[in-house]
């Protein structure tokens, strides 16, 4: 009968892996570096992981179909519309029952500045550009989708609004500032 041994270390090699193995029937997530929250250097980075489900810009970020520049400004986009969206609100019971009318809440600045991006944004991509950036970045719709509400259900169509997509991407991140118009060019 072997004995035990007693002096092996139990050091750890890595990193231990904190990612989830439990994962639903139909998720669909990315694999992505994001800065260490917990790390004293600056440069330390750490592994998580992206749901790409319901987020097409994600998607095709994740692919890496898009850059950086493309994918940031995409979210800039998207953070321009729901702040200047105000949307539907809820009636608030704490407030007096005067007469059944509620009295408009202000605008804000920011709110201002961000329909004022969004009218920029409207001129440099035009009509066909603009609404096809709201479909794909404001409702998520794919390219199928996209065809499908416009009545043309080909492969080449489709094509076509992805490439489309994606020079409104390259529009979008030179008016956000995340590119320049010679980096536009050399794409």
């Amino acid at each position: 009968m072997a004995r035990a041994r007693r002096n092996t270390s139990y050091k750890l090699t890595g990193p231990h892996d904190r990612r989830s193995r439990d994962l639903p029937f139909n998720a669909e997530l990315a694999e992505i570096e994001i800065d260490n929250p917990l790390a004293l250097d600056l440069d330390d980075r750490i592994a998580a992981m992206r749901s790409i489900r319901n987020d097409p810009l994600g998607r095709l970020h994740a692919h890496h179909q898009i850059d950086e520049a493309q994918y940031r400004s995409g979210r800039a986009y998207q953070n321009d519309w729901e702040r200047a969206e105000r949307g539907p609100q809820a009636m608030d019971p704490t407030r007096e029952h005067v007469d059944g009318t509620r009295s408009r809440e202000p605008i804000t600045e920011s709110q201002r500045q961000a329909v004022l991006r969004l009218n920029r944004v409207e001129r440099e991509l035009g009509t066909d550009g603009a609404a096809l950036v709201h479909d794909v970045l404001v409702l998520g719709l794919t390219m199928d989708q996209i065809g499908q509400r416009r009545a043309v259900r080909t492969q080449r169509w489709n094509d076509y609004f992805a490439r489309r997509f994606r020079e409104c991407l390259d529009r979008l991140a030179l008016v956000y500032g995340f590119a320049t118009d010679a980096s536009a060019r050399r794409r």
